[in-house]
């Protein structure tokens, strides 16, 4: 004779292993933005990285130098641009050629900048190629 508890089987647990780990974040409320926090968000671009990677590192020395609590870099995606272009115009001309633009970018933030800070950030001189936006949050 069979019971009841015997024909049901107890459901399968995945290993811990398996279950994917994901880290809650809480995003700040309106309150804790709004307690005289001011951000200095600077957002770097540049068609060659290696150059806005040298840049980013000078602004970020310049922040440091001035006691600035600083987050990031934070790489954002390289927008690719890409352009086709005929061959030539008469007999070949379902052949074509492929340019590409790719441009990097890094985004800092510093958080509650001094006005030492802010003034040696203006004075900062960057590469040409380097094009800079900062707003204040």
């Amino acid at each position: 004779m069979i019971t009841a508890s015997a024909k049901t089987k107890a459901p399968k647990q995945k290993s811990p292993a398996s279950k994917p780990r994901v880290a809650k974040v809480k995003a700040a409320s309106k309150k804790e933005k709004s307690e005289g926090r001011v951000v200095l968000r600077i957002r770097v671009l540049a068609y060659e990285s290696k150059i806005l990677d040298a840049s980013v590192k000078q602004i970020m020395d310049t922040a440091v130098r001035h006691d600035a609590e600083i987050i990031g870099p934070v790489p954002l995606p390289t927008e690719i641009k890409k352009y086709t272009v005929n061959r030539s115009t008469f007999i070949y001309k379902n052949t074509r050629e492929q340019f590409e633009i790719r441009v990097h970018k890094r985004l800092i933030d510093i958080v509650n900048p001094n006005q030492k800070t802010v003034e040696a950030l203006t004075n900062l001189s960057l590469p040409s190629g380097v094009d800079i936006d900062v707003k204040m949050l």
